[in-house]
């Protein structure tokens, strides 16, 4: 078992209590409307399926996605590849699902037939195998462990996910996971997303939405891995815990609440006469992860009363 500097952790205590907070308030809210749950469930698995393939460099956009997955057509100009990791990436999330509704026990057999699944027509030679050679990977600043040490390798971070022995809330256990599997990089090809449909498998068995790694955030995604790479877990621990909240509202925004908690983009709430800060700081303050807020596309949304909260708690650390 590995030694990890959890530091990361402390510095984000508001943020993860946050996050429990808001899945308690969905538990509460349990069962939710069905229709609107099954809207979100689809909506949510064509934008995981689009932003997790368009990290890798699969060109279809949204809209491509959800045509090919919902109706069942194929687009001009786009390659059967890209074509079959849409089809993959779907049928795994359903895989996935199935396991978290089940209560499968996790192992490192589920890791290899997810991994299956996400290279199927593919690259059916690599799939649902371990590599057998080395590789290399384009923008990372390290170089993956010997194939020889990737079967037992993989074994120990399943034990780590299931022994839990630093004792992490299971949002914090599923970002160091997510960034030990890339480290490894067990498979040829594929690792990526395989390593973003099981960390959601660990926040699905644990009751939360699946977070989304936006395409929009690729070049902070990679930036945050190399951070990990040198121990330093603070950007990918942040990206997660903001994931996570986008979905958690996404859900919680289903449930009847006051105007005050409806996302609004900064500029618009900031545009309000009682509000003393500007765009840039607020926006500031929503990267940071200071304050509830998440991203649609490239732009934060925020509360209102998010900010206010924000207010009351500088006024009182002021004083």
């Amino acid at each position: 078992m590995w030694k990890l500097d959890l530091s990361f952790i402390s510095e984000y205590q508001e943020t993860i209590a946050r996050l429990i907070t808001k899945k308690g308030l969905l538990d509460d809210a349990r069962p939710l409307p069905h229709s609107a749950l099954v809207k979100i469930k689809e909506a949510l698995s064509v934008e995981w399926t689009y932003n997790s393939n368009a990290i890798e460099g699969n060109t279809l956009s949204l809209q491509e996605t959800h045509v090919i997955l919902n109706d069942g057509m194929t687009i001009g100009g786009k390659s059967m590849r890209e074509h079959f990791e849409a089809h993959n990436h779907d049928k795994a999330i359903h895989y996935v699902s199935k396991l978290v509704e089940a209560d499968a026990p996790f192992s490192s057999r589920v890791i290899l037939d997810i991994h299956e699944i996400v290279l199927s027509n593919i690259e059916d030679h690599y799939a649902g195998r371990l590599r057998t050679g080395g590789v290399r990977i384009n923008g990372a600043n390290f170089t993956p462990p010997n194939a020889r040490k990737v079967p037992d390798m993989l074994d120990q971070l399943v034990e780590y996910i299931l022994l839990n022995p630093d004792d992490l809330d299971i949002m914090s256990l599923a970002s160091v996971f997510h960034h030990r599997f890339i480290w490894i990089h067990p498979f040829f090809d594929g690792n990526g997303r395989t390593a973003r449909l099981v960390m959601n498998l660990l926040l699905m068995k644990a009751g939360f939405p699946p977070a989304i790694i936006l395409r929009n955030d690729r070049k902070k995604y990679y930036t945050a891995l190399n951070r990990a790479n040198n121990g330093d877990y603070s950007k990918i621990g942040l990206l997660m815990y903001q994931a996570i909240e986008r979905s958690l509202n996404i859900y919680l925004d289903i449930l009847p609440r006051d105007e005050e908690y409806d996302y609004e983009p900064i500029s618009t709430i900031v545009s309000e006469p009682d509000v003393p800060y500007g765009q840039e700081y607020v926006s500031l303050l929503a990267r940071q992860g200071k304050i509830d807020a998440h991203k649609e596309g490239r732009n934060w949304v925020t509360t209102r009363k998010a900010l206010r909260d924000y207010m009351l708690q500088r006024q009182t650390n002021q004083n």
